[in-house]
């Protein structure tokens, strides 16, 4: 009958979670992640939580216990990373952040010994990189994605640069960011304890502003100054890391510094390259065929495998091969044009730039919309019977033909819901 009370509050923490837009589908790999992560208290509690930001006195009123009492309870989680916590108007304020970005690479963003990691990091591997059910739903549906793709800056020619906006920068987020955190990569650091890790660098994962800040005061990320972060990023393009950030306009939380081999993003990009899980930059690398000496440099540093070799039809030389691109699987972040010694790869624009939503609250929006999960994000107080009700009642009007076809309109996408944002923020 215990075994049963506990696998019952880490059901009900797997169906909080599942009211993100991205989703956390259950699986005894998830069951055991959240184990490890919460006690069986702490899950029950948590299962409660509403969706968006919360304060002390209305955790006390969900809870039904002292403001004390749950301040003390939200503080224990936010020094473990499980919740993100800051100063708002009102006084600190939490928000429960979703499995990723979010709490799955927050507990292993450093070296701990308060959960075991290798453990952990066995269970990450098995739900995210062996089973297939939360990556799909994280990176292949929908049409807005988590994540997006920047391209390297130092490639660009001054005809390029011209059209890249100051929001597709990373050196731009880095400058503007009001905190700079630097911490473990999370995919490295997992693969290494399964016995998979690249050479790559750990120590360049990148946070900003709200995340960075709740993140270094509770030393799970090391806090730097634009100088310094200026010269991680410079150093991640040097070794051909990808960087792969929050998919928003403004106030970017992360920039991941990703390799082909250990990060889930990468992987998801191969893997579900049809459902085009990273949005890609404004760029597309041009192969001019004549210069190109078929040394499948660009091929084997390619991230997501978008390069490969085909011969050059050449009645000289039968073996030599060329470059082709497969532009759908393309990020367009330039690691090839890096990687070309015979400047036979060039940048072009892609075509007509995809919606950046214009913050985390706009994001979120368009993924629920998309995934049918809007319902979860306006009625997020599961405790109370009238907004079960009505997110039911809701989420069966949203999913009839008309409603669909006018939340999938570019309008209502774009203009009225950033609009709606803005006012709302």
């Amino acid at each position: 009958m215990a075994h049963h009370n506990s696998r019952s509050v880490y059901d009900r923490l797997t169906d909080r979670l599942n009211r993100f837009p991205q989703g956390a589908p259950p699986a005894e790999s998830l069951f055991q992640i959240l184990k490890i992560l919460f006690s069986d208290r702490e899950a029950a509690l948590v299962s409660v939580l509403p969706i968006r930001p919360f304060t002390a006195v209305r955790a006390a009123g969900i809870w039904k216990v002292s403001e004390a009492e749950a301040r003390n309870t939200l503080e224990t989680l936010a020094s473990r990373a499980l919740l993100v916590d800051w100063e708002g108007e009102g006084g600190t304020e939490y928000v429960l952040p979703p499995p990723m970005a979010g709490f799955f690479e927050f507990s292993m963003m450093r070296v701990r010994s308060d959960v075991d990691q290798k453990a952990l990091a066995e269970l990450f591997h098995q739900y995210l990189n062996v089973e297939e059910d939360f990556v799909r739903a994280l990176f292949a549906t929908g049409e807005t994605q988590l994540g997006r793709a920047f391209v390297q800056e130092a490639v660009l020619s001054e005809e390029n640069a011209l059209h890249v906006l100051d929001f597709e920068r990373a050196s731009e987020v880095m400058r503007t960011a009001t905190h700079r955190g630097v911490s473990l990569c999370y995919c490295r650091h997992k693969m290494e304890h399964v016995g998979r890790a690249c050479a790559a660098p750990q120590d360049i994962c990148m946070t900003f502003n709200t995340s960075a800040s709740s993140l270094i005061r509770h030393g799970h990320a090391r806090e730097v100054g634009a100088v310094e972060g200026l010269e991680l990023l410079h150093r991640a393009q040097e070794l051909d890391l990808v960087q792969f950030g929050e998919n928003v306009r403004e106030g970017v939380n992360f920039i991941c510094n990703c390799c082909g081999c250990c990060c889930e993003a990468m992987i998801a990009s191969r893997r579900f390259a049809a459902a085009h899980p990273i949005h890609t930059t404004h760029f597309l690398p041009v192969v001019e065929a004549g210069a190109c000496t078929g040394c499948e440099r660009c091929v084997r540093k390619c991230p997501v495998e978008a390069l490969s070799a085909v011969s050059a039809n050449d009645p000289h030389r039968p073996k030599r091969t060329v470059a082709r691109l497969d532009v759908d699987r393309c990020l367009g972040c330039g690691v090839c044009i890096r990687a070309c010694r015979e400047e036979a790869l060039t940048l072009a624009e892609r075509g007509p730039r995809r919606l950046t939503p214009l913050n985390g609250a706009h994001r979120a929006v368009l993924m629920a919309v998309e995934r049918g999960k809007l319902q979860d994000l306006v009625f997020d107080n599961r405790l109370l019977w009238s907004h079960r009700a009505l997110a039911a009642f809701f989420g069966a009007i949203l999913k009839l033909p008309p409603a669909k076809r006018l939340l999938a309109t570019d309008q209502v996408r774009s203009r009225y819901l950033e609009a709606l944002v803005r006012r709302v923020g």
